[in-house]
This record gives C-alpha cells, sequence and structure tokens, in this order.
C-alpha cells in the first residue's frame, strides 16, 4: 500500500478540513508517497508506541491524538514529544492523526461510544454551521440530466440522510459570443437564446474544487455559469457530541453500571441521582464539558464524556447525570473504529491494534 491510499480513503469519512483549528490532524511524519507493509492503530503517539510499531513490522502509526499540536522548534529529545519524532524519523515510520475531524463527523468517535451503549435513534448533539454552500449552475435542457448525475457523483446534493437532492426550473439564457470563443451553441458576434435550466444543490465547502472540476468535465459551455452562495443551515450530520435513545427505559444506577463495563472503566465520577429512571443518553468522547448545555437543552437524562473540573459538576443543578468516565476510557475504542475501516476497504492490509496501553492516569 502507498501512504496516500490510505490517508485519502480516512480523509474521505473524516475530512481534514473539519478538524478544529487548534487540531493538528493529518500526517505529521513520513512521506505520502511512502510504501506502507502494515500499521498500527492507537490513541496516543509516544516513544513505546513506536518501539511496538517496529516489533511488529509497522512503519504507520495511525493515532488518534496528534503527537504535535503545536511547532517544534527544536528535536534534541528533552520531551516525549521530541523523542517520539527522533524515534518514528530513525525506523523511517510514518505517523498519521485522525483527531477532530474523526470526532465531528457522525459516523465517528461519538458512535462508536454510542454504540457500546447501545444507543438508537442517534444524532449529532451540535451540528456545525456553515459548512455548507449552494450550488446554482445553468445549463441547456440536454444536458441536464448528465449534470446532475456528475455532481452527484462529486459528493454534491447530500442532505442528511439524503443523496441526490437538488431542485431544477428551467428558464431563457441568452449570451453573445466574441471573436475568440467557440461557442457550442449559437453565431459568434450574435446574441443567443437557449432553453435551460438552472439546477441547485447543496454542496459541502470542502468539496468545491471536486464538484466544479465534476461539473466543467460534462458542462457543454466553454464559460459556465455558476455561483456559489454561503448558506447558514447547520450540517445535520457534522459537529460534537451525540445523544440518541436506550431501547428501553433504565433504572439510573444500572445504566452508569453499563457504562462502566461497556467503556472499561476504572471508575465513574457523577453527579447526584435526581432521576430513578434514564432513557436519552449525550455523549460525547474527550473532553466535553463544553457540551453540557446542549445536552440540557436536548433533555438528555445523562451526559457520559470526560474532563469535567470540580465546580462544572455543579453546574448540572439537578437538570441532568453527568457522568465523567475518563478521557482515555472514552476514546479508547476509536482504534477499533479506524481499524474495521481500513479492514473494510483494504481486505489484505494489516492493522494491529496496540498492545500498549497509553492512558497516563492511574487508578488506586
Amino acid at each position: 500500500m502507498i501512504l496516500k491510499e490510505i490517508t485519502s480513503y480516512l480523509e474521505s469519512l473524516a475530512p481534514l478540513p473539519l478538524q478544529e483549528s487548534y487540531d493538528n490532524s493529518g500526517l505529521i511524519v513520513g512521506s505520502a508517497d511512502m510504501e506502507i507493509k502494515a500499521a498500527l492503530i492507537s490513541l496516543d503517539c509516544t516513544p513505546e508506541i513506536v518501539a511496538e510499531a517496529k516489533r511488529k513490522g509497522c512503519n504507520l502509526i495511525i493515532a488518534h491524538h496528534p503527537i504535535v499540536f503545536s511547532g517544534l522548534k527544536k528535536l534534541n529529545g528533552k520531551n516525549y514529544i521530541e523523542r517520539t519524532v527522533i524515534a518514528a524519523i530513525k525506523n523511517d515510520i510514518a505517523i498519521y492523526a485522525i483527531h477532530t475531524n474523526l470526532d465531528n463527523v457522525h459516523i465517528g468517535v461519538n458512535q462508536k461510544i454510542a454504540n457500546r451503549l447501545g444507543l438508537q435513534s442517534t444524532r449529532v448533539l451540535q451540528p456545525k454551521k456553515g459548512l455548507l454552500s449552494k450550488l446554482v449552475v445553468f445549463v441547456p435542457a440536454s444536458h441536464a440530466e448528465e449534470l446532475k448525475n456528475k455532481l452527484f457523483e462529486a459528493g454534491a446534493g447530500q442532505i442528511g440522510n439524503y443523496d441526490e437532492c437538488s431542485f431544477s426550473l428551467n428558464g431563457t439564457g441568452s449570451f453573445r459570443a466574441s471573436e475568440n470563443t467557440t461557442p457550442y451553441v449559437g453565431e459568434k458576434g450574435k446574441r443567443h437564446i437557449e432553453n435551460e435550466v438552472r439546477i441547485e444543490c447543496v454542496v459541502p465547502n470542502w468539496l468545491q474544487s471536486k464538484v466544479v472540476n465534476a461539473m466543467k468535465s460534462v458542462h457543454p459551455y466553454e464559460e459556465v455559469a455558476y455561483d456559489f452562495y454561503s448558506i447558514e443551515n447547520e450540517h445535520p450530520q457534522i459537529g460534537a457530541g451525540m445523544i440518541g435513545e436506550l431501547p428501553m427505559t433504565m433504572k439510573a444506577i444500572d445504566f452508569l453500571h453499563l457504562v462502566k463495563e461497556q467503556m472499561k472503566a476504572d471508575g465513574i465520577r457523577y453527579t447526584h441521582i435526581h432521576k430513578k429512571e434514564v432513557k436519552t443518553i449525550a455523549v460525547c468522547g474527550g473532553s466535553g464539558s463544553f457540551l453540557l448545555n446542549d445536552a440540557i437543552a436536548s433533555q438528555a437524562d445523562v451526559f457520559v464524556t470526560a474532563d469535567f473540573k470540580y465546580h462544572q459538576f455543579f453546574d448540572a443543578d439537578g437538570r441532568i447525570i453527568i457522568a465523567d468516565i475518563g478521557h482515555f476510557e472514552s476514546e479508547q475504542f476509536t482504534i477499533e473504529l479506524i481499524s474495521d475501516w481500513l479492514a473494510k476497504k483494504f481486505a489484505t492490509f494489516a492493522t494491529h491494534l496496540t498492545e500498549t496501553v497509553t492512558n497516563p492516569v492511574r487508578y488506586l
């Protein structure tokens, strides 16, 4: 396998533009043209992970957390970050991170948690805005269907669980070709009137270039008349956290025991159990305290996440049960998710789940 084949596939599922501004997902060490023998998948990347990759014959590490968040000014091994990067370079091991972009897609980290807890009818807890544009393009009626098919193939026209969504309106277009053109219809120097179709469809911003190239590849005109309009609609499948329903109502304490068992947590910090039974559950892998108000507004009974500070527990205020299971514990099954994706796409490519526990937190 060539590394860019692997990363391109992962980025088709969790596009890099969906990562948060502070993040550093993507290829951190190595060349996109490297030939990859096998991959080790881990939550974190440490010198111990690099050593494990070397032992197992893996020259690619796919980690959820980036080993480098901000720029490195020196590489002299004074901390674990520098030691990890040095070890990877010495052993010709590539490091790739798939972090908040994987958090933000509806098939990512939070859906994995929801699956382990048996949640149904899941939806994104805090959908993101500003990720969509409306494409409007004008095309001769004879080419309208072919153009729509090409747009859909490139990823345009998806709204939630529906695809190939568009709106068409028949009308009349006019143009006059100059002497330096080769018009598809009409004569140079004369105004031409053509029956055209106005096609509208939604396009994710990160796919604009791909969609435009697809559009131009089949549009008969030399100069294609099209516009992109920014829209403020929420993207229903992109955003932070997830919320869903248990198959049946459970006693609150029984649900917390279920969480501890299914998430393999050594302990759970939780707020006062103000209601005996629960059914609607919000989840967020990693540090999810910023979503507390969203979980409350969505009428979740329990919010399963990590990294709540002492005073933040007071903010539950008898409106929700906070269940803090630990950062590592909430995200540890992400490596299974990545492995399953790769196995489905590349059946003969060897992937290994790390056996190294990178959780820096210990419990007595």
